[in-house]
């Protein structure tokens, strides 16, 4: 019964959303609220919910001000000259556009955090998006499938939590996976170069993308809120903050927060000024941060009446016994959906620690089946249980919807292909 509430919870929230019906924020507090109280699970319910917001408050936080802070970078004229260098290199061509959002995300995510990612290259690229007329769209597919492929990173979440569910080092489990990594980012490259050729031919029939959103983060600059005179300190502080995430010695959240808060009063010591900043971007922080405390709700109802490990376990029943010989190719097939539909805590440490009890039976190690979980993280980063992934379409202007509609088919080729190499290699 639990299962079968977890997926009608899903399949309703994904209807609505993507016939836009409601929006995320709506979908994500009233559907499962409905379920759960359907279920009767009415007393637990303000528990549930608060629970579930508490674990992704720290998260909210650190999204409402990194947007914050990036905005108010972009603002001061911080990016310009990276944009320019990118512009010199591109020229006025989609295809080497696209295949450079490709190489640069790959690069910048080498920090491990997804949100940092997104807003340095969304405001790296998306002026040149609109310079050259392409569909947005275009930028958010290729920004998630880089990212998706990085994500395996160590240090970036799902690597991490497999080690430490197995009990194994980042030698057996991350090591062996670097050769699918390069494969996934080459296949990633070529996404790019085949979008960048339909869009180049596109716009040669139909002419430039127009329809952009007026509330993307890296619209029009004001010239009177540029401060090029400063940009080397507000360099050297973006440099700090970045060391300060990658060494973990603040919570991500509060070190925005104390970086906003720095960079405003360097940047524009007058109070007005900085009330006009706060003002300029407060509704796409908010936008951003209702999305996020909304999925805490979604996450909290599922956790806390045990719909999503029940939504687990029942999938890895639903598999014959007398397959249990490709267990490692089961699992890595069934990693796509699970941690689409579940979160990465849910899955590696409710739903991994049985499939490795499992192959323990069936004589399979357990660490060939903890690359093969990894599988699936090249599409996770397209699912609405994401926190980023609501940052990432808030910055490019663009629907969670038609994201999702048009990412989708190229990120189960990338698990597709990440499948097929680790099997070729030998690595599950």
């Amino acid at each position: 019964m639990l299962t079968f509430l977890g997926f009608l919870m899903i399949i309703i929230f994904m209807i609505l959303i993507m016939n836009k019906k409601m929006t995320p924020l709506t979908a994500l507090v009233i559907v499962p609220v409905i379920i759960a109280l359907f279920a009767g699970f009415g007393p637990e319910l303000g528990d549930m919910m608060k629970n579930g917001v508490k674990e992704i408050a720290l998260t909210g936080v650190m999204l409402i001000f990194a947007i914050l802070y990036f905005s108010l970078m972009i603002d001061t004229g911080l990016f310009e000259p990276l944009v320019n260098v990118i512009l010199k290199a591109v020229g006025d061509n989609p295809i080497k556009t696209t295949i450079g959002t490709a190489i640069l995300t790959t690069l910048v995510s080498l920090d491990g955090d997804g949100s940092s990612t997104y807003i340095i290259v969304v405001a790296a690229m998306l002026p040149l998006y609109k310079k050259q007329g392409l569909n947005p769209l275009i930028l958010t597919c290729i920004i998630m499938l880089a990212g998706g492929i990085m994500n395996i990173l160590p240090w970036g979440g799902p690597t991490a939590r497999v080690m430490s569910s197995l009990k194994l080092g980042h030698t057996e489990i991350f090591v062996p996976m670097i050769p699918i990594m390069v494969l996934g980012i080459c296949w990633v490259i070529f996404v790019a170069y085949i979008l960048g050729l339909k869009e180049k031919k596109r716009i040669a029939k139909d002419g430039k993308y127009t329809n952009y959103s007026a509330s993307d983060i890296s619209g029009e600059v004001d010239p009177k809120l540029r401060r090029p005179k400063l940009i080397w300190i507000n360099l050297g502080l973006t440099i700090i903050l970045l060391a300060v995430m990658i060494l973990d010695i603040v919570p991500l959240g509060i070190a925005f927060m104390i970086a906003f808060c720095i960079a405003s009063v360097i940047n524009y010591p007058k109070l007005k000024d900085q009330q006009k900043i706060m003002s300029k971007h407060a509704g796409n922080a908010l936008s951003v941060a209702g999305m996020i405390f909304g999925a805490g709700i979604f996450t909290g109802i599922l956790n806390g009446s045990g719909i999503m490990q029940a939504m687990g376990n029942s999938m890895i029943e639903i598999v014959p016994k007398s397959w249990g010989g490709s267990l490692n190719i089961i699992t890595a097939v069934f990693s796509v959906p699970l941690t689409f539909f579940l979160t990465n805590d849910a899955y590696y440490f409710g739903i991994l620690p049985i499939i490795a009890a499992t192959g323990n039976q069936l004589g399979i190690p357990p660490d060939i089946l903890g690359r093969a979980s990894l599988v699936g993280q090249a599409s996770h980063l397209l699912s609405p249980l994401v926190p980023s992934t609501y940052l990432l379409v808030s910055l490019a202007g663009v629907e969670f919807s038609d994201h999702l509609k048009y990412t989708l088919k190229w990120a189960i080729g990338s698990s597709i292909v990440m499948l097929l190499g680790a099997l070729l290699l030998g690595v599950i």
